[in-house]
């Protein structure tokens, strides 16, 4: 490895942490060199996602911009030029991975053809739903809200159901023990694994994304509860907005089942890669419970989450029912069922 080389994979790594300390404390179950090729697909995404997430930035730049980004991706396609320049004096860890782009893509790039391959299209994907969504960017003053669930599933897909099945093809790239039929019934779940995770992540953080100005607790789940999304945290609307959370939830539960069967899909001998989809999927189950029981799941002033003694008990006992089918589902049960 050369000197340039081995520097870009420092900034990587250091980088990780930076952008993500729940990403960067799971990432170390995955074995080498499957850890390096999730962290780089990981980093790829966030480059996405930065771009997309920028308030100040129009929907139309957004979208060249995102598209320059798949462009990258390409055997042979071009450098990261106009998405570094879009952020020349950057203010957070995010903006920073991505003024450096390139860096991680000289990373990819070096990659084995079946593992860029694996990577490519889930980001590409990524990339080009992400474009369709900037236009609903809300304006300082607005209130933007997704219309129907075909929409939040759609969006959930582009965000988190792409990087489900990122994670299947590269789990097959380096395990000979997903074989065709395993494989199959991967792909079949990938998406709920995905699904599931960032379900949970809008359940606990709708508060925060009504200061921003923006709901993706859609009219359609809302309309059938007596309100609109714009009331989810009106105090005389409380009951109607716990129902349309419970819906909300529900639908999380229905998804984390097949995060769960897509976990027991994975080779009880993959050791390390079981326990890398349980502790994101204990997590979730854990905090998804916490919201179902929580009388004030919204209120601005409050958060969701497990306390890091939970975080840590909670990474142990993976380590522990890894490699029992009827462990991991009867762990699964424990979490979602305690108050």
């Amino acid at each position: 490895m050369t000197a340039a080389a081995a520097a870009d994979r420092d900034f990587c790594c250091a980088m990780l942490p930076r952008v993500s300390r729940t990403f960067a404390a799971c990432i170390h179950l995955l074995p080498q060199p499957l850890q390096h090729r999730v962290l780089i697909a990981y980093l790829l995404c966030r480059i996405a996602d930065t771009v997309e997430d920028c308030a100040a930035m129009p929907a139309e730049r957004k979208r060249a911009l995102l598209a320059r980004v798949r462009a990258c991706l390409d055997e042979g396609g071009p450098d990261a030029g106009p998405v570094a320049e879009a952020f020349p004096a950057p203010d957070s860890a995010d903006e920073l991975l991505v003024r450096e782009a390139d860096r991680t893509l000289r990373e990819f790039r070096a990659f084995p053809r079946q593992a860029r391959d694996a990577i490519r299209p889930w980001v590409q994907e990524m990339c080009d739903g992400m474009a369709g969504f900037a236009a609903l960017q809300p304006r300082p003053g607005e209130f933007q809200a997704l219309q129907r669930v075909e929409d939040l599933d759609r969006y959930c897909w582009y965000v988190a159901g792409t990087v489900g099945h990122l994670l299947t093809d590269l789990f097959r790239v380096h395990s000979p023990r997903v074989d065709a039929a395993r494989y199959e019934r991967m792909k079949a779940l990938a998406t709920d694994f995905g699904l599931g995770l960032q379900l949970v992540n809008i359940i606990k953080d709708v508060a925060d994304d009504r200061a921003r100005g923006w709901s993706f607790v859609p009219r359609e789940l809302c309309a059938p509860c007596g309100l609109q999304p714009e009331q989810l945290l009106d105090a005389d609307r409380a009951q109607q907005a716990a129902e349309a959370m419970r819906r909300m939830i529900a639908k999380a539960e229905a998804h984390l089942g097949g995060a769960l069967d897509y976990t027991l899909a994975l080779p009880a001998y993959d050791y390390r890669m079981r326990l890398f989809c349980l502790a994101p999927l204990y997590f979730a189950v854990r905090t998804l419970s916490l919201a179902a029981r929580d009388p004030r799941l919204l209120d601005p002033s409050h958060k969701v989450k497990i306390t890091r003694q939970e975080v840590y008990r909670t990474l142990a006992a993976g380590y522990l029912v890894a490699p029992s089918d009827r462990l991991v589902a009867a762990y699964y049960r424990v979490l979602a069922e305690k108050r």
